[in-house]
């Protein structure tokens, strides 16, 4: 029993800290008062901080889970303050990113009568969380925190809500600190196969001689890059990435294919296309990975190794499916590996990245890859990366190396636009000491670029380089191709002097207009002790490819613009005209 008379809002306080959480971001409001005022003098190691946003305060919370490996929390208000933190909240649910957001809520006994900024917002966020509560209990609340973090921290991890309604705040505490968890369903297991699964993948592996690894977002997760390393090296198996697999498997590393699907490399996508074999590791196999699902590796043996099993035949079927965390199942795994023979293999392979290398115009003005590349080389891709969403995400992720996880930061399966700014912050602050970019477009950044002013009141070395095309940029790109460029609504008119703006915050602003001044511009933001943007006026209509049109297999990949306007998508006015995209492989790689 407690010795002090607590409330409640002290009670939630100081179990967060009892748990680990180090970080709360957040902005307050009527509801969550209580909850605030319990942060004035009760908290002693946890940090808070102040956004303008609260979309912005779970960006940041994801952003410092992604960078750190450690959950942070969010707190706002009721109403419109809870459902402001919903996208950011999907955005970590569809990337296995674990927080813990506590809302506000109206008193208990004005629940379900329209209260003042009142929003059930227990059942708004089911489907976007792992698992929520509505607190009714002042003495449930340090059980109810160490479920909530244990839910969000262990198998597959993400956030869980915790709705507070503000009298439960103030009601007096006198419950067991030490209370047990008591989740009797939940067992997230480590290990969820038996020995002879790993035979079979051995025995697979070692009969294959075209082989492709597929590494996901789930062995950064699992911290299993050293054990996927020591894999590839003894079956000497080329490894490709999702968007969020980048870094688990060295970009400079002979064996690497880069990344796969939509934007992936020309390369990646023709090695599915030919193996025999497929070993998908921690990747959930969503629709811009796999082009056509029917037709993904269709020739191919297929081995999936999650630690969801729900993943298991949602869009593909495999042959072996081993349910586990994959740092456990590969070390497992290790004693019955042998070497392959996959000579032959790697040698074709090698003459498809000479074919269809990734590279990029140096005509016509400022091309967004010739920055990405260089700050790739002048950073030696050990700068953290986040990116905003659209064309600077996929240029980002193609011409950025890195070769460890957690050096490339992005939202993969919400998409969500405005991600860059906040989640840079989230990971500068959970991460002092590294270099931490921003690369964002002008249509994203102006979404959440209200939180300068944290980048700002905190003094945070983030630097931002902001891909100014006053365009929507990846919308146009599709509206050039399969919609007979008509451009509707994607023109940015009226976007500020971005310079201008980061300097009424107090932070550096620098204008990039010509590639030859890439190497100076970077190096002085780069140097610059605070934060710093760089507007880079690029070229208007400059498109990512190489790109696997919709509704096309991995096969039909596009290396550059075809000639002839390929239509609309079926589904639309024209549809045969989507039929008219046809692989571009004879012709000149190009992005």
């Amino acid at each position: 029993m407690s010795e002090k008379k607590i409330n409640g809002a002290e009670a939630l306080i100081m179990s967060l800290e009892r748990c680990g959480i180090e970080m709360t971001f957040g902005i307050p409001g009527g509801a969550a008062i209580p909850l605030y005022d319990a942060i004035y003098d009760t908290r002693k190691n946890m940090k808070f901080v102040l956004v303008r946003h609260e979309q912005n305060a779970a960006h940041e919370a994801d952003g410092y889970a992604r960078a750190t490996g450690k959950p942070a929390a969010v707190l706002v208000t009721s109403g419109p303050g809870a459902v402001n933190t919903v996208t950011g909240i999907m955005t970590a649910h569809m990337d296995s990113v674990p927080m813990i957001v506590i809302t506000g809520q109206s008193s208990r006994e004005m629940l379900g009568k329209d209260a003042f900024q009142e929003a059930d917002v227990f059942n708004l966020t089911m489907p976007v969380v792992k698992h929520s509560y509505l607190l009714k209990n002042v003495n449930d609340i340090p059980r109810i925190i160490k479920e909530a973090y244990h839910i969000a921290t262990t198998g597959r991890p993400g956030p869980v809500l915790i709705d507070v309604p503000k009298d439960v705040g103030t009601d007096i505490f006198t419950g067991d600190w030490d209370a047990p968890i008591n989740l009797p369903a939940y067992k997230p297991e480590k290990c969820g196969y038996e020995p002879e699964t790993l035979q079979k993948i051995a025995d697979a592996l070692a009969a294959s001689r075209r082989p492709v690894i597929l590494s996901g977002h789930g062995v950064a997760l699992s911290g299993a890059e050293k054990e996927l390393l020591h894999l590839a090296e003894t079956l000497q198996a080329p490894v490709t990435s999702t968007l969020l697999g980048k870094g688990t498997f060295p970009d400079s590393h002979p064996l690497s294919l880069h990344g796969l699907g939509m934007h992936g490399t020309a390369y990646a996508n023709r090695a599915i296309v030919e193996a025999d074999l497929i070993m998908v590791i921690g990747a959930r196999l969503d629709d811009r990975i796999l082009g056509i699902p029917s037709e993904f590796g269709k020739n191919a043996v297929k081995i999936h190794v999650d630690i969801d099993h729900s993943e298991f035949g949602k869009m593909v079927t495999p042959q072996i499916a081993c349910h586990g965390d994959a740092k456990t199942v590969l070390q497992d795994l290790q004693p019955l590996l042998k070497r392959g023979d996959t000579a032959e293999w790697l040698h074709r392979l090698e003459g498809f990245k000479k074919k269809w290398p990734l590279t990029f115009s140096r005509r016509g003005g400022l091309h967004p890859p010739q920055i990405i590349a260089e700050l790739s080389k002048l950073t030696k891709g050990r700068a953290i990366v986040t990116t905003d969403v659209g064309q600077n995400q996929m240029w980002a992720w193609q011409f950025y190396q890195c070769d460890k996880p957690w050096r490339f930061i992005s939202s993969g399966g919400a998409g969500t636009m405005g991600f860059g700014l906040p989640s840079a912050i989230g990971a500068q602050l959970g991460r002092p000491d590294e270099l931490v970019v921003a690369i964002v477009g002008d249509g994203g950044f102006q979404m959440t670029m209200s939180d300068l002013a944290t980048l700002a009141t905190h003094n945070l070395p983030v630097k931002i380089i902001l891909m100014n095309n006053h365009y929507l940029g990846m919308v146009r790109q599709w509206q050039d191709m399969f919609y007979d460029e008509r451009y509707s609504s994607v023109d940015l008119e009226g976007n500020p002097d971005f310079a201008k703006l980061a300097q009424a915050y107090g932070i550096l602003g620098l204008n990039l207009k010509r590639a030859t001044d890439i190497p100076k511009i970077l190096k002085k933001a780069i140097e610059h002790p605070g934060p710093a943007l760089i507007n880079a006026e690029v070229v208007r209509r400059a498109e990512v490819y190489p790109m696997v049109p919709p509704g096309k297999s991995l096969a039909e990949v596009v290396l550059s613009h075809p000639r002839r306007k390929p239509g609309r998508p079926a589904g639309s006015r024209n549809k045969t005209a989507a039929k008219r995209i046809q692989s571009s492989g004879k012709k000149e790689p190009q992005s």
